[in-house]
């Protein structure tokens, strides 16, 4: 049994890392389609549809801090708290990482259509990176206290 919670420890460390890459790739992959879409409509503006497509890269970065944070010694009475704060914090990076790609995509459509109101389109997906950054430092908070 001593095994069985020593290795969900191990996949507690590297959760943050790898939830948070696959959020990620996800998240700036439905951005990118929508930035690749909006170049072929129009004549300009292209470096912004390509920034705001990276936008959900940020998430991978918190991923990697948070197991960093989390890299000790992982024994039997370590292993729960490791376990569960790294799978949580690595969710909510996943989950976060592609709604905001989700909002980086409509942002690009509607600046598209509209260039006048790219600063404010991007604002929902600011607003879900904050709560990525509350994950974030929740995680952090918390894996002190292991």
């Amino acid at each position: 049994m001593t095994d069985v919670i020593v290795i969900l420890g191990w996949i507690g460390l590297y959760a943050p890392m790898v939830l948070g890459a696959i959020g990620s790739v996800i998240g700036c992959t439905v951005a990118g389609q929508a930035a690749i879409g909006a170049m072929l409509d129009t004549e300009s503006g292209y470096g912004r549809y390509i920034g705001v497509a990276a936008m959900p890269s940020s998430q991978v970065i918190f991923g990697i801090v948070v197991m960093f944070t989390l890299n000790r010694n992982v024994t039997a009475e370590v292993a729960p708290g490791i376990f569960a704060i790294g799978v949580l914090s690595g969710l909510a990076l996943l989950f976060s990482a592609i709604y905001q790609g989700q909002c980086c995509a409509s942002a690009i459509h509607a600046s598209k259509a509209k260039p006048e109101i790219f600063g404010l389109s991007i604002v929902p997906a600011a607003i879900v990176e904050g709560f990525s950054v509350f994950a974030f430092i929740f995680a952090l908070v918390l894996s002190a206290g292991i």
